[in-house]
């Protein structure tokens, strides 16, 4: 099973280096992207509809993988936190929110993706590998990025939950220990980082109630008032760029 699951992350990860990390010379056609998938193993012996399955089922893990391993969780919830903290829960949509956390998040993971095309898809495809071999070296870019982003707390949590001996390195963990680990750490960060979003926020809206208290005006709603304030502070700031630029920068190993 969970070579399967590294055989759907080599995959998506040639895809998006193919995608993202490729260059042309100006002026140049753009080569066209051929990904060949190709099961490992005497998979290659079983019939067309057993294969078919097979790789349906390996793409159908690729958006778990994008969750579990990436810089997608983060991304996503701190976006919904900045769009409840505006006071718009309905803008920008959440087919835009998604399509920009997918960007940032094939932006974020590229030098990781291009390390496992060229370390493990290539040789894979050019059958200097064993699958077994080409798996292994694809886990390896993913965990680094993993445990550079990690926190030891959660880290030693998932450790005692597994009971098993502690290693010499946090690499020697095994992936079943260091993608919850991971996972709860981004899912810590984003509520930080969501928590920060929400206090100038805050401020506007203490202010305009305080001023409509004041005034007398209790019947007229301060969220009503307080948004296009916070819309003209978030513009005035260029939030957008503040906000992605803290995202990107806030993974360590990746961006420089």
């Amino acid at each position: 099973m969970i070579r399967g699951v590294f055989a759907a992350g080599v995959v998506l990860a040639a895809a998006m280096s193919c995608v993202f990390g490729g260059t042309a010379p100006p002026g140049a056609p753009a080569a066209p992207i051929a990904i060949q998938i190709s099961l490992p193993g005497d998979a290659a012996d079983l019939s067309p509809a057993v294969r078919i399955v097979a790789i349906l089922t390996l793409l159908a893990l690729a958006p778990s993988i994008l969750m579990m391993t990436t810089c997608f969780v983060r991304v996503l919830i701190v976006f919904q936190f900045l769009r409840t903290a505006i006071g718009a829960p309905q803008v920008p949509a959440n087919q835009v929110l998604l399509g920009l956390s997918l960007a940032l998040t094939f932006f974020i993971m590229t030098p990781v993706a291009s390390q496992i095309r060229t370390e493990a898809w290539e040789p894979y495809q050019r059958h200097e590998i064993s699958f077994e071999e080409a798996a292994s070296r694809a886990e390896s870019p993913l965990k680094a990025f993993m445990l550079s982003n990690v926190r030891e707390k959660d880290l030693a949590m998932f450790v005692k939950l597994a009971n098993i001996p502690r290693p010499e390195t946090p690499r020697d963990l095994p992936l079943r220990v260091v993608a919850p680990s991971f996972l709860l750490s981004e899912l810590k960060a984003a509520f930080q980082m969501g928590f920060l979003i929400f206090l100038p926020f805050l401020v506007v809206d203490l202010v305009v109630s305080s001023i409509l208290l004041s005034m007398g005006m209790l019947m007229l709603p301060p969220t009503f008032i307080s948004l296009p304030f916070k819309i003209l502070l978030f513009v005035l700031a260029d939030g957008w760029t503040l906000v992605v630029g803290a995202l990107v920068r806030s993974f360590h190993g990746v961006v420089a």
